[in-house]
């Protein structure tokens, strides 16, 4: 095929390729639609990527008409080099037509068949999410989820029944709502959402205690410290069921991810150890070793170490030790740096002599003598001297490590 020069202002600036659906922005630089709405909604940026310029005081994509009837002119004149016409694009769905999409979606008849027409809207593109977001669709959703469940429909689909409150979790988590959305989504039914949530954990399908786990991951992270000290057991109960169950990698590490956001603090690291998380750990640790589940896990268990009951929890665990030091220097410097910690708070805290001779007799004691000869951060080699310093007298003379070994080191 013979060469053709593509004129460059048919080229979108951030993929370097033909666009197929020009917008410009208040900037006045164009896009192909889906490349800037990535770079917008997805990557979060809120400059324009050529200018540099804010867009905070507004990210509206007006369609560039003329431009995209040029290109689409130029692919006909080419046709002959093989340059094929790109289709006109299906236009972004409108504010008013999601208004009257949720008035019908009010009636029961109408609610379920309205609301898988809404996931698929969602499913388009960015630009959707958000007009649905702006016409009052999660405030929608969130009301079906927070309702009891006397109202429900049920359809029958390829993977079993669906009824409307797994519809719309569905299609709430896949808005992938902006953080100021997500704050309020917090706040629906008066703060009823979580314990909404929490209920689907404990009784819903597989796939719905998914949704509602990642769901939570995200609001977690824009969350105050208020909501996340006012959890309640159940809440650690079912988080760490979904945990259990490994619906999937994705709701493995949500779950993980949630665990981490509400454990820094004292009364949430008990209700974590009183449900059982320490040991469902402990157990996927023995078994696992993609990196960045190993490391949520390390950062977790860290955290539940700090409380007496999170150490005692890992002390009862005939395998808790032992995996904890198996992990140093094998997983990344994250892992090892929790590793170590754990290591540390067990010492300085619960270090009675028998957790002292099982240290020792599990090789922890000659892991942490190599974490001194090798580059894995100054605050883990500080904590690994401490914890060798703690207990020098009881590891000096012992048969388990080579002669001299803790003696080479200067505590």
């Amino acid at each position: 095929m013979e060469e053709i020069q593509i004129p460059p202002y048919f080229i979108c600036p951030i993929s370097l390729e033909m666009m197929k659906d020009p917008v410009t922005i208040s900037t006045g630089i164009t896009y192909d639609r889906e490349n800037i709405e990535k770079w917008i909604f997805s990557a979060k940026n809120n400059t324009c990527p050529v200018t540099k310029q804010s867009l905070i005081t507004g990210i509206e994509l007006t369609p560039n008409v003329t431009l995209r009837r040029f290109i689409q002119s130029w692919c006909t004149i080419n046709a002959s080099h093989g340059i094929e016409r790109f289709p006109t694009p299906k236009p972004p769905v409108s504010k008013p037509q999601i208004i009257k999409l949720l008035k019908e979606a009010k009636s029961p008849k109408m609610q379920m068949k309205s609301l898988k027409t809404l996931r698929s809207i969602a499913s388009e593109n960015d630009a959707n999410k958000r007009c649905m977001e702006s016409a009052g669709a999660m405030e929608f959703l969130a009301s079906i989820i927070i309702n009891n469940n006397s109202n429900e429909v049920f359809e029958e689909e390829e993977e079993g029944f669906m009824s409307t409150k797994d519809e719309a979790l569905s299609i709430l988590y896949q808005l992938k709502l902006s953080e100021q959305g997500l704050k309020s989504l917090i706040m629906s039914g008066n703060g009823e959402f979580i314990e909404s949530l929490t209920r689907v954990m404990q009784h819903g399908s597989y796939e719905s205690r998914a949704y509602a786990v990642m769901l939570m991951k995200d609001m977690f992270e824009v969350s105050t410290p208020t909501l996340l000290l006012s959890l309640k057991q159940e809440f650690f109960t079912q988080v760490v069921q979904v945990l259990r169950d490994e619906i999937s990698q994705k709701a493995t590490k949500a779950s993980l991810q949630v665990l981490v956001h509400v454990c820094p603090f004292g009364r949430n690291r008990v209700k974590a150890a009183e449900a059982g998380t320490i040991r469902v750990l402990v157990d996927f640790l023995l078994d696992s070793s993609e990196k960045r589940v190993c490391e949520l896990m390390l950062i977790l268990l860290d955290q539940l170490c700090q409380s007496a009951e999170g150490r005692a929890e890992l002390l009862n665990h005939p395998g808790g030790l032992a995996i904890v030091s198996k992990k140093i220097l094998r997983v990344s410097k994250v892992g090892s740096e929790s590793a170590i910690k754990i290591l540390h708070s067990i010492s300085k805290f619960s270090s009675t002599p028998s957790v002292v001779q099982e240290m020792l007799s599990l090789g922890v004691v000659a892991k942490l003598c190599l974490v001194l000869q090798v580059d894995c951060g100054s605050k883990s080699k500080e904590r690994a001297r401490e914890i060798l310093k703690f207990h020098a007298k009881a590891w000096s003379n012992s048969p388990c490590i080579p002669n001299n070994l803790l003696s080479s080191y200067p505590f």
